[in-house]
Order: structure tokens, then sequence, then C-alpha cells
């Protein structure tokens, strides 16, 4: 009042808007002025926005930081300009005469294999066989550091290996120590601690090891039908010291070998797409906690309308002095929106800071544990949608309250209470909302890149805002129509409740948005764990085994069931290849839908059978007959099926082995893949591969629960009486991708953690919002005769009675919406996990009963004098 009093105490008359306009200048100059008492009273408005702001804006900034690194160290990553990859087979003399023209050429083989101890340990690994010229790009790094040649070279018969470190622990070998692979002994070297294309080699499920071609050889391991993949990298640079190839020439080039070889079936990738399905998977991943990160937004959106409330409350005497100087409602309303508009500037610009210092936070803490290549950098495209998001959301949620400041009266300059104006504000606020909103509709559109998913978000959104405001109508309608207890406590929680002003949809709001997100995020991380962790013992099989020559299948059934004669051991030929027609055009021009697209991306393993394997049934068509001899034919999964567009009938163009081979879909099956047993996508007539190179895959199955034990002696006993074979625990595949999924976990708890922050702190802001109303009834009824003990306990039923309320949708709402993400999005079969969801829920009681039993402690000390006077 103090500052209104001597600006307006100036000899010429306040310069206030006519009819016809405001003077923005005065506007401007009078919320600045009003400024120098403090920003007491918008802690809460400025934490809500500084933390959803800091949320997007972080999550963009450390994803552009990631998809940076990829793009300047795409060379190194890939090892090359442009990597050709093609499985069981290697490039003819015509394909590797047209790559080497054009640069410098590398040539590497992987597969997977078992590593043997002098002890006797077998473990997975992941060979690479490489060539004198690898890397193009890069460096692989070696403990003891030595050259690539050195390590590798054959001495005293033996040839060298590099490993990751992860194989010497687990063999207890160090370096100097001898390794068996497949059917030859090798000097273990080094450690690789580095390896330049290691993000290009996509999961691993074992220990990298390094060795030459010749040494490969030695093993053996390569049979016709292995499992074996080629990668053939060209450096167009042309020399050693020359400039990188532009981009248009990488272009130029894989477009001139896609010309020139349109049936080689190989996989292309240049330096500027190392991996487009982990492009594309960063992206969605990125999109989704922005999604998050704009929730925390909307939740302390409830907390800027609950702080604006209590702002315009505050400044009541100061309205009346305006309106009794003559200003309009127009005035008081603009000189507010300046003011809180200023006060959110500042906390995007805080959020927006520190969204910005992410990816160098990250980096400088955790910059050794990132997997990948990341590139700390500020990104203005990032900051500036944090930043965009944070001002929409002020404007959206501060316009409805700031809207009644128009009506207050100048009789509130003589009268410390009038009653307050209900109702809605005028319709002029009314439209701003709803254009501010609209705004931010139109944001969250133009900044997604996925708008089926950005529609979905807002349509739930603004479901649990509507049915969170309807829980909260029915608690206090159910509260006022509930009758009157006998206890003392009960009733005044009660009469709390559902009395003006209560504190009701607000908890409820906020609350229970951000305990929905919660729950969601949980129950989806819990279905992953427990589709991973499935094991249903005699049906989901104990091992895998890969690259089993088809020559040597009798054998090796006969030695499971002599090692194993209680498992069940099933058998399937198997080969790799790759989809590249759909009725006769490329699959280039092929829209699927997004589950099924990673179907056309790569190869993928294919087999043919006589008869339908188990874990499937056919669902359209009919199985062929077991004699049949005519044009190949195709089962085809029914989900993949519609994902692309097939029907029975239809024509799908493989390449297997740089041979296309055309077959008709004879029927759809339903695939059964929880049982983790072999199945297929594509299975061809037994007839379409007659006399083909493959390999068998075989699986063992025991009848009761895994014995660690009996599962380590198999490993070793298998590895050595078949060491061409490759043994896969399906234990320790699961626990590697459970791994991943916990990785990402941790990000999506991260992003959810700031939603549940916000709704701490709208929660807080209610409670200070509150609190001069709680004052005058706990003053009133301690006059009356009320213990602190009696209004203690009736809070206590209060704050447990709304937490409960927001606790139940919570519950609901992010069950619901986890089931239709984890059943309709993933696939997957829904389980209710009870524990987690369950502690997430009692969390946010214990929540809002210890907060407002905090602010409510206060209260109940203050003594009734003071304000008996002002009553």
């Amino acid at each position: 009042m103090r500052l209104f009093s001597r600006f307006f105490s100036r000899p010429r008359a306040p310069d206030f808007p006519s009819r016809t306009g405001l003077n923005w200048s005065l506007v401007f100059r009078l919320a600045l002025r009003d400024f120098r008492g403090g920003l007491r009273g918008f802690g809460i408005f400025l934490g809500c926005i500084a933390l959803g702001v800091a949320a997007i804006a972080g999550v963009g900034s450390a994803s552009l930081s990631l998809s940076d690194g990829l793009a300047r160290q795409g060379r190194e990553i890939l090892g090359g300009d442009v990597s050709f990859d093609v499985p069981q087979r290697e490039l003819s003399d015509a394909e590797l005469h047209f790559l080497a023209s054009h640069g410098r050429l590398s040539r590497a083989a992987t597969l997977r294999a078992m590593a043997r101890g002098e002890g006797g340990d077998a473990v997975l690994v992941e060979i690479k066989a490489i060539d004198g010229a690898y890397p193009l790009a890069g460096e692989a790094v070696l403990d003891p550091p030595l050259g690539l040649a050195a390590a590798l070279s054959e001495r005293a018969g033996l040839f060298g290996i590099a490993a990751d470190p992860g194989l010497l622990q687990r063999l207890g070998v160090a370096p100097g120590g001898v390794v068996t692979i497949g059917e030859a002994r090798f000097e273990l070297r080094a450690a690789l601690t580095s390896e330049p294309d290691q993000l290009a080699a996509g999961l691993q499920f074992g220990p990298r090891v390094l060795m030459t071609a010749a040494a490969l050889q030695a093993t053996r391991l390569v049979e016709p039908g292995s499992l074996i993949r080629y990668h053939y990298r060209v450096a167009l640079s042309g020399g050693a010291g020359a400039a990188p190839a532009s981009d248009d020439a990488v272009d130029a080039f894989v477009a001139d070998a896609r010309k020139s070889f349109p049936e080689a079936g190989w996989d292309i990738h240049s330096r500027m797409n190392v991996s487009p399905q982990f492009a594309k998977n960063l992206t969605r991943f990125t999109q989704f906690l922005t999604l998050v990160g704009l929730t925390s937004l909307i939740v302390g959106g409830v907390g800027v309308a609950n702080a604006i409330r209590a702002y315009v409350e505050r400044k009541r005497p100061v309205i009346a002095i305006l309106k009794s100087l003559g200003g309009t409602g127009s005035v008081v309303f603009a000189l507010m929106l300046t003011q809180v508009m200023l006060v959110a500037l500042l906390g995007v610009a805080i959020g927006a800071g520190a969204g910005a210092a992410l990816p160098f936070l990250a980096a400088y803490g955790f910059g050794s544990l990132i997997p990948f290549p990341f590139e700390p950098g500020l990104h203005l495209s990032a900051v500036g949608q944090g930043v965009s998001y944070g001002l929409l959301t002020a404007l959206m949620f501060s316009v409805g309250p700031l809207g009644h400041a128009h009506d207050v009266p100048a009789q509130a300059l003589f009268r410390e209470e009038v009653e307050p104006r209900r109702g809605w504000p005028r319709l002029r606020y009314i439209g701003l909302t709803l254009a501010a909103a609209a705004g931010f509709l139109a944001a969250v559109f133009a900044f997604s890149v996925d708008q089926k998913l950005a529609f979905i978000y807002l349509c739930a959104t603004s479901a649990a805002f509507v049915l969170l405001r309807l829980i909260a109508f029915l608690m206090m309608n159910g509260a006022r129509r509930l009758p009157h207890s006998r206890s003392v406590a009960i009733r005044l929680a009660i009469a709390n409740i559902h009395r003006p002003g209560a504190l009701t949809p607000t908890v409820v709001l906020s609350l229970g948005l951000g305990l929905a997100l919660l729950v969601t995020l949980t129950l989806i991380d819990g279905n992953l764990r427990a589709e991973l962790g499935h094991a249903s013992p005699g049906q989901t099989p104990s091992f895998f085994f890969l690259d089993l020559p088809a020559s040597k299948a009798e054998a090796f059934t006969q030695f499971l069931k002599a090692q194993a004669p209680d498992g069940s051991v099933r058998l399937a030929p198997m080969l790799r290849g790759r989809i590249v027609e759909l009725n006769g055009l490329s699959v280039d021009s092929a829209r699927p839908k997004e589950s099924v697209a990673w179907v056309l991306q790569g190869d993928r393993g294919i087999t043919f059978a006589d008869a339908a394997p188990e874990g499937s049934s056919v669902v359209k068509g009919e199985w062929w007959p077991a004699d049949y001899a005519g044009p190949p034919l195709i089962s085809l999964e029914t989900d993949v099926a519609a994902g692309l567009g097939l029907e029975v009938g239809d024509e799908i163009g493989v390449n297997v082995q740089g041979r296309t081979i055309v077959g008709r879909v004879a029927n759809t099956r339903k695939v059964n893949w929880r049982s983790f047993g072999i199945n297929f996508v594509l299975i061809f007539s037994s007839n379409s591969f007659k006399g083909a190179p493959h390999s068998e895959i075989a699986t063992l199955t025991f009848p009761g629960a895994g014995d660690p034990a009996r599962e380590a002696l198999l490993l070793r006993e298998t590895a050595g009486a078949f060491p061409a074979v490759t043994s896969v625990r399906v234990k320790d595949a699961l626990d590697a991708l459970s791994g991943i999924v916990g990785r990402l976990a941790i990000a999506v708890r991260a992003a959810s953690s700031v939603a549940l922050l916000a709704s701490i702190l709208v929660l807080g802001g209610a409670l200070g919002a509150g609190q001069e109303a709680r004052i005058h009834d706990a003053v009133v009824l301690k006059t009356l005769g009320a213990t602190r003990v009696r209004l203690f306990a009736a809070f206590l039923v209060e704050y447990g009675l709304l937490g409960l309320g927001a606790a139940m949708f919570g519950l609901a709402a992010g069950g619901g919406a986890a089931y239709a993400i984890v059943s309709r999005i993933m696939g997957l079969d829904f389980v209710w996990v009870w524990p987690q969801a369950l502690a997430a829920a009692a969390a946010a009681l214990a929540l809002t009963v210890l907060l407002g039993l905090a602010g409510s402690w206060r209260i109940l000390g203050r003594k009734p004098a003071p304000y008996l006077r002002n009553l």
C-alpha cells in the first residue's frame, strides 16, 4: 500500500487508461514497483514452473546431445563411411570389386560361440574376426597397450585374441592365459577396453572377442548354414590422410550400390544413419519422457492457479486503492497479469537454465558410464520448447483466477473481510483462458513427432482432470450428506472436506494426477520385468543351442538325452533372411504399422516345417500337407500379417543367402511368444529350401525349476563335446534384457519423480493458501473449548480421507492406463503387480497426511487473542 500511495501522491494525476485502451507503460511501471516488496507468496509458483520447464528442456537437451554425438562420431561408430552387412554368405567377387573401387575396404565377420578356460568353464562370447585394415575409423584400445597386429598375430602355434574385460573375470584368465574357442586354442594377450564400432554391433549377449580371419578359420566354427554375419566397411576418402567424403558423396555411393546390385540382400548403413532403429527408439523415448515432464508441468499448473488465487486475495487492499483512484477492472487485471508473467519468466529462466545445464552435468558426473557418444551442448530448440510450455502453462492457469480481480469492490479498502465474488470470471477472461489452452494444445502437437501419441496423451490428461474434479465434487457432496457423527473430530473433518474454500479439489487433483502417473509407470515396469522373468517349469526352455550343423543334429540330440534324460529336446532348421518384397513391390514403399515395422528392418530368423510348431495355432487358411511339392508357401504370424496389411494369398519375397525366394501366404497363425520356445514369424513349406545349407536350432527344457549347478555342468560338457555349438542359457539372456529395461526405468523414474515433486509443491501451496482460514477456524473452535488434541485428530481424519480418495483414483486410473499400454500397445499379457502399486498408493496417502499435519501443527499453536480482535 505504501508503494502505491507514494506513486499516486505525485503532483500530476495518474494516467489511467481510457475506455479505448490501456496505458501499458504505466501498467509495467506499477508492476515493477510492486516487486520492491519481494516475491513473497510466489515460491510455489516459481517451483512448479521451474520444475516442469527443467524436465522438458533437460530431456530434450540430453537427447539432442546424444544425437549430436552419434552424428559427429558416426564414422567412428560405424567403422567407415558406409557398412554393407549380409548374413550367412560372403560377397561375390563382383560385389567386392565394386566396393573396393570406391575407397578403402575392411572386412569383418561376427558370430556367437563358446569360450572355455583352462578350468573347463564355458562362457558365451561374441566373436569379431577382422582383417588388417580394421578399423577404418576410430581406434581399438587394448590393455596392455598393444597394436592390433601384435595382439592378434600367431606366435608359437597360437593365435592371439583381445577380449572384453568381462571375459577375463568370468573365466578367471589374465593376459597371457589360454582360452579355447571352437577347436582352436588362443593366447589372451590383452583386454579390449574400447571397441570403436561397438554401438553399430547392436545388442550383445556376451563379451566381445577380437581375432583375425585366419584365427576364425582355425576354430572350424564356420560351416555351411552357420549363423555368421559378414560386415564390409568402406571409407570413401581414398586415403588415410585425406578428408572424409561429403554427405552427398556418401548418399550417391549408397544409391549406386542399391542400383548396381538390387538382389544382394545386404543391409546398408551410412555414417549419417548408423542405427535407424536406435535413432527411432531414441526419438520415441525422448517424446515419452517429454510427456512425463509435461505432466509435471500440468500438475504444477494446479499449484500456479492456487498461488494466483492467494495472490489476488492478498492484493485485495491494493486493488481497492486502484479502484478508488479511478482504475478500472481492466487496469487491475492487466497489472496483475503483467506481474504474474514476469514471475513466470523468472521461473522459466530458472528451469531453462537447469535444463540446458543437464547435459553438461551428466557428462561431468556420469560421462564414463554413458555407453554412447555424448556431446553436451547448448540446444536452443529444446530450451525453447520448455520455455514455450512454461509460459503457456502459466498463462493458461493464471488468467481465470486473475479474472476475479476485475470485480474486487472498492469497499474492500474499508473492510478487512468482504464476501468474495463467487462463480465464473467474465467471458473475456474465459475466452483468454481458452485461447491459452488452445496455444498449449497446438504446442504439444507442433513439438510432437508422434501425433497419435500426443493426441492420446492429451485425451487421457483431459479425462483425468475431468474425473478428478468429479471425484472431488462427489467427495464434497457425499461429505455434506453424511449424517452427523458423535465424534467431534470426525464431524469437523467431514465439515472441512465440503466447506467453502475446502482443500478437497486441489488435493485430489494434484495428488491424484501425480499418483496416477506413478502407478502407470510402476505397473508398466513391473509387467516388463515379469514378462522377462516369466518361466513355466517344464514349458520354458532352459537352453537354446545355435549353430548346430544339420549333419550332427542326431548325434547332438542323443548327447542331450544322455546328459539330461529327464529333459525335453526340440529341434528346428534355421536360416537368416530379409523381407525385400511384398506383393511384388519393394519394402521401401511399404507403410507398416509401427508395432511391426521391425520385421522389415534387417534380417530375420526363418525356418521350414511340415506341421505347425508347438505354441502356435492357425487362425486363417490351412497348413500345407506333409508331402507338398508345389511353389513355396508361407505361414505368417497373425499380428505381423495385420501390421503389414497382408492376407492369405498375398506374396512375400525373402532374400536368403543372396537369393530371393517368393512365397504365397497359405495361413496366418497366433504365436504364444511367452513360452520362449522355438517359433518364427515366417515358416516356409519344407520344399522351399531343399538342398540349401542351414543349421539347426535346439532347445532343452527341464521338467522342474532350473538347477544352476546342473546347468553349469551341462554348459561345460556341451562346449567340450560340441565346440562349434553355441549354448545360450535362457536365464542369462533374460537377465541381459532385464538389465536394459532397468536402465531405461531409471530415466523414467527420474522424470516421473519431477511430477511427484510438483504434486508435493502443489499440496504444500494449497495448505499454505488455506492457512489463514484454518487459523480462524482453529481460533474460534479453541475459544469454544476445543482442545489441541481434538483439532489434531480432526485434521488427521480430513487429510487421511483426502489422501485415500486420491490414492484410489491413482490406483484405478494408473492401472487402466498401464493395462492399455501393456496389452494394446506392447501386445503383452497384463498382470497386476499389487505390491508396487499398493506401495505407491500408501506412500501418497502417508505424504498427504504428513504434509497436512505438518502445516496444521503451526496453526494449533496460535494464540486466539490477536485474531479475535479482527473478526
